[in-house]
C-alpha cells in the first residue's frame, strides 16, 4: 500500500494516524504533555494545491523517524505525545478559523504544548487567536517566504496570504518574520507604514547566525512559532504550494528553533503548507523531522 493509499484510507474511514513509529507509546490525552492537532484545511490556494492532506502525509512519514535526536541524544519519543483525530474545518473561511481556534483552545487551556499540522497557512490564525486569549503577552515568530500581510486575498480576509495581517490588525500582538523573499506592492507599503523590520532572506548570511539572536531578542517571553515550509529553500522542501528560491537551509531553521526554545518559552507551534510530490518522500519526512526538533528544543 502506497503512502497516498494510506492517506486516502485514513480520510475515508476517519482513522487517526499517530506521530512516530510503533515503539513510541502514544499517550492518552489526559496524560500527554505534547498534543498534535492535524488541521486538514485548504481554501483558495494561490498556486500549487494538496496541502489539505499535508498533515496526514507528515504523520505517515513520522513513522519512519528514529526516536533519538542526533544533536542532544534525547529520546523525543518519551516526551508524552498524543495525536488527535484530524479536523476537517468548514469550507467557509471565517467559520473554519473559529473551529480551529476552539480546537486549539481546548488543548492550550489544559496547559499542554500544542503542535498544529497544516493545511495551508490559514490554519495558523485560529490557534494563534486561542494562544493570545490565554496568553495576552505572547508574540509570534513566523518562518515564511511571504509576508502574508494582505488584507484580503482570493475573496477572504482569512486566506493563507492574510495570516500576519490578522495578527497585526486584529489580534494585535508583536511578531517577527524571518526568511521573507516574496511580497506585493501593497504589503511593501504596509511594512513601510508600520515600520516593520522583517528578516529578509537576501540579508541573511549563510555563514553568520547573528541574525537569529537578534530576531529572538525582539520577541516577548512567550512565543507562538509558525513555520510555513516555503520559508525553507526548495532544495530542502520542494513539496509546497509556492516554492520560492533562496530560502533558509534546514540547519538554519534548526538553529533558529534551538535558540528561540532556549531563550523564550514557546507555548505552541505549527508546521504548514506541505504539499506532497508523488514519488518523493523528502518534503514530508523533513517536515516530520522539524517537528521533532520542536519537541527537543522548545518543549520544556
Amino acid at each position: 500500500m502506497t503512502s497516498c493509499d494510506i492517506i486516502k484510507l485514513a480520510m475515508n474511514e476517519n482513522k487517526t494516524l499517530h506521530f512516530g513509529d510503533s515503539e513510541i507509546r502514544s499517550s492518552g490525552l489526559k496524560n500527554a504533555r505534547i498534543v498534535i492537532l492535524p488541521l486538514c484545511y485548504e481554501n483558495a490556494p494561490s498556486y500549487g494545491t494538496g496541502s489539505k492532506e499535508g498533515p496526514l502525509h507528515i504523520l505517515n512519514a513520522s513513522t519512519q523517524l528514529e526516536n533519538i535526536d542526533e544533536e542532544t541524544l534525547t529520546n523525543w519519543g518519551e516526551t508524552g505525545i498524543h495525536t488527535l483525530a484530524a479536523l476537517e474545518p468548514s469550507d467557509d473561511p471565517e467559520r473554519a478559523v473559529t473551529e480551529m481556534k476552539n480546537a486549539a483552545a481546548a488543548i492550550l487551556k489544559q496547559k499542554k504544548f500544542l503542535l498544529s499540522l497544516g493545511g495551508d497557512h490559514a490554519i495558523s490564525i485560529g490557534p494563534i487567536m486561542a494562544a493570545a486569549e490565554i496568553h495576552p503577552d505572547i508574540g509570534v515568530l513566523q518562518v515564511d517566504a511571504h509576508l502574508d500581510l494582505r488584507n484580503r486575498w482570493n475573496g477572504s480576509r482569512y486566506n493563507h496570504a492574510c495570516v500576519m495581517r490578522r495578527i497585526a490588525d486584529e489580534i494585535k500582538i508583536p511578531f517577527v518574520q524571518a526568511g521573507i523573499r516574496s511580497f506585493s506592492p501593497g504589503e511593501a507599503g504596509y511594512v513601510k507604514r508600520k515600520k516593520l523590520k522583517p528578516f529578509y532572506a537576501h540579508d541573511i548570511d549563510p555563514q553568520d547566525d547573528s541574525w537569529i539572536d537578534k530576531a529572538v531578542s525582539l520577541l516577548p517571553e512567550k512565543v507562538y512559532m509558525t513555520i510555513d515550509l516555503d520559508g525553507l529553500d526548495p532544495s530542502v522542501i520542494p513539496g509546497t504550494g509556492t516554492p520560492e528560491p533562496g530560502g533558509l537551509s534546514y540547519r538554519q531553521l534548526v538553529r533558529l528553533i534551538k535558540t528561540v526554545g532556549g531563550k523564550r518559552k514557546v507555548i505552541a507551534a505549527d508546521i504548514n503548507e506541505l504539499a506532497k510530490i508523488e514519488g518523493s518522500q523528502v518534503s514530508e519526512y523533513t517536515a516530520a523531522k522539524i517537528a521533532t526538533k520542536i519537541f527537543v528544543h522548545c518543549f520544556r
